[in-house]
C-alpha cells in the first residue's frame, strides 16, 4: 500500500515544526516507518540554499530569481531524500512545501508564481495530505521574532506581511480541498495534534493508505 506524503504550511510562528514533530514521534511509536524533513533544506545542497535565501542581510534577489532558488532546493531534496523515503516504505512529513513557495513568492508575482508551477511539474510529486496551521498573525509573529534565528528575514517584512501570507493560505487551501486542512492554531499544541493525528488516520482510512 502506498506511503503517505504530509506536508505542514502557515505563517512564521504558528506552530508548524512543532506539529509536524510531534506526528513523527506518534507514527514512530506506533512502529509506522517515517521520515521528518523540512523545506529550505533535507540535504546537504538544499541547505547551501537556506543560507542564502533566509538570512536577512539577503536583499539582493528578485522574487523570480527567489523561486529559481527555492525550486532548486526542492528538486534536491525530493530526488535525494523524499522519493527515496517513500519508495522504501516511508511516511515522510515535511515542514514546508510546494505551497509555501506559491504563497510566500506567487503572491508578490504572477511571473513568479509561473515559474514555480512550471517546475513543479517537473518534480512531479504532489503531498497526498497538507495541514495548514491557521493563527493570528499578530502572536504569531511575536513568537516567531522570539526565537531570535538567523534567519527571520520573512518575520522582520512585519505583520502586515503576515496578514497577505495568511490570507493567501487560506484562499489556496480553498482551491485544493482534496488534500489541503486547516488547524486552527491558536489551540493548545496537544489539542491541534490531536486533531492532526485524527485527520492523518481519517485519510488513511478512506484512501488505502499505511
Amino acid at each position: 500500500m502506498k506511503k503517505l506524503f504530509i506536508t505542514f504550511e502557515g505563517i512564521d510562528g504558528c506552530g508548524k515544526s512543532t506539529q509536524a514533530k510531534i506526528l513523527y514521534e506518534k507514527l514512530n511509536n506506533l512502529n509506522i516507518k517515517a521520515v521528518l524533513t523540512e523545506e529550505p533544506g533535507g540535504t546537504e545542497g538544499a541547505n547551501e540554499i537556506r543560507k542564502l535565501l533566509l538570512r536577512e542581510n539577503n536583499y539582493c534577489w528578485s522574487v523570480e530569481t527567489e523561486v529559481l532558488l527555492f525550486m532548486a532546493a526542492r528538486n534536491d531534496h525530493v530526488e535525494k531524500k523524499i522519493k527515496p523515503a517513500l519508495s522504501n516504505g516511508n511516511t515522510v512529513i515535511c515542514d514546508r512545501f510546494i505551497d509555501s513557495t506559491l504563497v510566500y513568492q506567487g503572491m508578490r508575482s504572477d511571473l513568479a508564481k509561473n515559474v514555480c508551477l512550471s517546475l513543479y511539474d517537473l518534480i512531479g510529486l504532489i503531498p497526498d495530505l497538507t495541514f495548514i496551521i491557521d493563527m493570528d498573525p499578530q502572536k504569531a509573529l511575536k513568537r516567531a521574532l522570539s526565537r531570535k534565528t538567523n534567519e527571520d528575514r520573512y518575520e522582520n517584512y512585519g505583520v502586515s506581511f503576515q496578514n497577505n501570507v495568511r490570507n493567501t493560505f487560506l484562499k489556496l487551501a480553498k482551491e485544493h480541498p482534496e488534500r489541503v486542512v486547516i488547524i486552527e492554531g491558536n489551540n493548545d499544541k496537544d489539542k491541534l495534534a490531536t486533531e492532526v493525528y485524527s485527520h492523518v488516520n481519517k485519510f488513511i482510512n478512506k484512501n488505502a493508505f499505511i
